[in-house]
This record gives C-alpha cells, structure tokens and sequence, in this order.
C-alpha cells in the first residue's frame, strides 16, 4: 500500500515538473523589421469617363434630312453634322429680307421729304423777314406780313413731321433688320455643327425622323479629355493629393499599364458607399477608349524612408488612428497601445509611435499569448 501511494507521488510530481518546464518554456513568435523606401499604394475601382461629354441637338423641331457624321467619327469644331428641312424658315428669311427693302425703300422717302420741308420752310422764313421788313416801312399790309409770319410757322411745323417720318422710318428699318437677324437665326439652327473638336461616341436618331427642340442627336467626347474616375474608400483616401503619381488597368486588357495623374479630388462623397471620387488624367492613355469601362487605380500617396510595419490582423482594436499590437521585451511578451499613420496596400500597418526602445513586435498572434509569458524572437526582425 505505501508503495503504491509512493509512486503516486512521484507520478504526480514528475507530471508536475513536465507542465512547469513546457509552461516557462520560451514561445518562438515572429518578428517585424525595420523596412526602407516602402511605396504606399491606395487602391480604387473606377470607370473610363469623359471631362466633357454632350449630347447634341436641335434647338427647333422639324424633319430630320439629313445626317453627315455616324458613330466613332472624328470631328473638328463648325463642321456640319446635321440638318433639318428649312423650306418653311428659308421663306421667313425672304420675307424678312422683302420688310428690310420696303423699310430701306420708306427712309428715302422720308429723307426726300424732310429735304423738301425744309427747303420750303427756307423759302417761307426768307420771305416772311422780307415782308416784315417792307411792312415796318409801310410798304405792305400789316395783313401780308401776318400771312407770311403765318406761312413760316406752317413750313417749320411742315419740316418737323418729315423729320419725325424719317426718325419713324429708321425705326422700321431697325424692326425689320431685328426680324431678318431672328429669322436667319432660326434659319441656322436648323443646321447641327459640332461644337468643339470631337469623337462621335453615339448617334441617336436617323434622316426622316421628326425630332422635338433639344433632342439628342449625337453624343460628343471632347478630343483628349477622357480621364479616370476612381472611387476609393473614404478610410484609404486621406493622403491623397492632387498631382500624385497613378497606375491604372483597364479591366479588358489587364495585361497593359497605363500611368497618370490625380487631377481632382471630388469634394462630395457619396453617402452611400462612403466613397471619395478621385479623377485621374493619363499620361499615355490607350488609342481607343470605351466609356464606362472598368479600370483598377493604385494611386501613390508616399514612400516610406524608413518603416516598421505590422500586419493588421495583429492588431487589436485597430481604429484607423492607433490599436493594440503583442511585443517581446527582454524576452516577455507584453501589450502596447501605439500609433499608427499609413497602410499599405498588402494589409500592413505603420507604426509611428508608442513602442518603447528595444521592444520588437509581434506580427503573428497566437490565442496562448498572456502577459508577461516567456517568448523568443525568431524571423528577420529578430536580434
């Protein structure tokens, strides 16, 4: 009986011993180290869109006649693209041109008269300073003197309504110029010139339809203003600035890069997504663009001199400023709450503050871990 109860004993003290020695035995954990001239890279999922993108039309209605540009067509600005039937407006124009002549027709008239009255009323005051003259010598009536007083008036008064008939016919004349200019103006906008230098991207209607006023026709891409439109978590997009350097892949040729730049931030997120949209000009864009294609942007907000980087997934209660990251100091682990500013695009964390000097941190956690346990650096950050 004592015997058994001895190697009881033992027994338990050797099992003892065994979880004491596994137990202070030091944990083999990883690493980080220092890292230098690290690329910082946002990533944004985006589409091929147009700075400037209009849908043409007319500002009247009529018959559409004719259609002189198709889909995919270069244009250069003033060129015609487009007409619609003018008989009816090309007839307002000649009306229009017919009241311009009468009313010509009517101011050398007037001018013609106003020369006659005034003439006449010329004649009439000569004549009446002669008979006053004569009548204070008593050579003539005082009767004669009042008619001729009164035949001055008649002409002065006469010159006066021919001077008002020509003011009135320069007046008509000006209506009937405003008129012809509305006409012709309306004439014109039965002919679609392009508006700048451009590439039809749509063409909407066809010769023989009867549009309404505003009505697309075409739909125009200005020459060399496609660019990028990136939308990118408003998490990721506080380091981004105009002007920074921008990779991009379309989506049908992912093979091929194309670089650019950031050349607007949008000052409206969506609500939504919580998106920020960033517009990207290339500097070698590809020779054929299709809008609305989808395009990866990684977008380079720094390079990082000299780094110590953490994967996210060991950090605790990471809130997009600082977290809580597992650190080995002179072989036990602890628990620091440090600072951290960048991401990289791999998922990994920039500490920038926080860490005591000769703490090294842990970049794989595992649920063992406590406070003050023995552990032993092991990986490339390892001393």
């Amino acid at each position: 009986m004592l015997k058994t109860m001895a190697l009881t004993v033992m027994a338990v003290a050797v099992l003892a011993a065994g979880i004491f020695f596994v137990g202070s035995r030091p944990i083999a954990v990883n690493v980080a180290s220092p890292e230098q001239n690290v690329p910082v890279r946002v990533f944004g999922l985006g589409t091929v869109e147009a700075q400037v993108l209009s849908k043409i039309g007319f500002e009247v209605g009529a018959t559409l006649t004719a259609l002189l540009a198709d889909h995919g067509d270069r244009v250069s600005r003033g060129r015609v693209l487009a007409r619609l039937d003018a008989g009816e407006q090309e007839a307002k124009v000649a009306k229009a041109v017919a009241a311009v002549e009468i009313a010509e027709v009517n101011i050398r008239r007037a001018e013609a008269n106003l020369q006659k009255a005034n003439a006449v009323f010329a004649q009439k005051q000569v004549a009446n300073r002669r008979k006053q003259t004569l009548a204070g010598r008593d050579i003539v009536s005082q009767q004669v003197a009042e008619e001729t007083l009164l035949d001055e008036a008649v002409a002065n008064a006469d010159a006066l309504v021919a001077q008002s008939e020509l003011a009135s016919a320069k007046a008509q004349l000006a209506d009937a110029r405003g008129q012809l200019q509305f006409e012709q103006t309306m004439l014109r906008h039965r002919t679609l010139v392009a508006p700048y230098d451009a590439i039809v991207i749509a063409r909407h209607k066809e010769a023989g339809s009867v549009v309404n006023p505003g009505e697309p026709i075409f739909s125009l891409v200005a020459v060399g203003t496609y660019w990028g439109l990136a939308y990118v978590d408003e998490a990721r997009a506080g380091f981004i600035e105009e002007g920074q350097r921008v990779e991009a892949r379309r989506r049908s040729t992912p093979q091929q890069s194309f670089a650019g730049r950031v050349a607007r931030i949008g000052l409206e997120s969506d609500r939504v997504t919580e998106e920020r949209r960033i517009y990207v000009k290339g500097d070698n864009p590809p020779p054929r663009i299709f809008l609305g294609e989808q395009v990866e942007f990684w977008i380079s907000v720094a390079t990082l001199d000299k780094a110590l980087l953490v994967p996210e997934a060991a950090v605790q209660g990471y809130d997009g400023r600082e977290g809580k990251v597992w650190t080995v100091e002179q072989g036990r682990l602890k628990r620091r709450l440090v600072a951290f500013r960048h991401r990289t695009e791999d998922g990994r964390l920039e500490i920038v503050g926080g860490l005591p000097a000769g703490a090294l941190v842990v970049t794989q956690v595992d649920p063992a871990f406590k406070e003050g346990g023995a552990a032993r650096a092991i990986g490339a950050g390892a001393p």
